[in-house]
């Protein structure tokens, strides 16, 4: 398998579409994560009885968040993908937050978008079409799954596309930065 980590993003900030790669797909309890090292899907943990992923979560390739992983994408479809799927993505916001482990803080966004190959999801271009009680539940998945592996995720605002797109460009930056080094 190759480094899916590395693939061609194909941000185009016009559209706000980019690649994202899924590790988990709607409706797993299994957390999956890409090992680089290895070039192959690892369980990254558990969640616990009765919780599971509200939608399909992965990243965008050849990005980098501060937290030094891909950016989080969180994506809207109606059917689950599969672990390590290939999707093409409409970015329609972005939930601003952080991430406290062992008393550090760590800027942990996480990008929301809808499958371009998605009926139910096909017109949405903002956060804010997005249902709020959908967008509480997210966060509020966040918060729980966070706290289940001794951290805690603090929201600190929701922004659409312009604010999301901001956040891919710095990502491809940072990750185009740390290949130089």
């Amino acid at each position: 398998m190759n480094n899916l980590a590395r693939i061609d993003h194909q941000w185009e900030r016009k559209k706000s579409c980019c690649n994202v790669i899924i590790e988990t797909p709607k409706g797993r309890r299994n957390k999956f994560n890409f090992s680089e090292k290895f070039c192959v899907f690892e369980l990254g943990g558990l969640l616990p009885e009765g919780m599971s992923f509200p939608f399909d979560f992965g990243f965008i390739p050849s990005t980098l968040g501060d937290d030094g992983d891909p950016l989080d994408v969180m994506v809207l479809m109606e059917e689950p993908a599969h672990v390590g799927c290939l999707l093409q993505v409409r970015i329609v916001g972005v939930l601003l937050a952080e991430q406290i482990e062992d008393k550090k803080r760590t800027t942990n966004h996480r990008l929301l978008g809808a499958a371009i190959h998605s009926y139910a999801h096909e017109n949405l271009t903002d956060i804010d079409q997005v249902n709020t009680s959908v967008l509480n539940q997210i966060e509020e998945f966040f918060i729980n799954y966070n706290k289940g592996r001794g951290k805690k995720f603090l929201p600190k605002g929701r922004h659409g596309p312009k604010r999301a797109a901001e956040v891919i460009e710095t990502g491809i930056t940072m990750f185009q930065s740390r290949d130089r080094d």
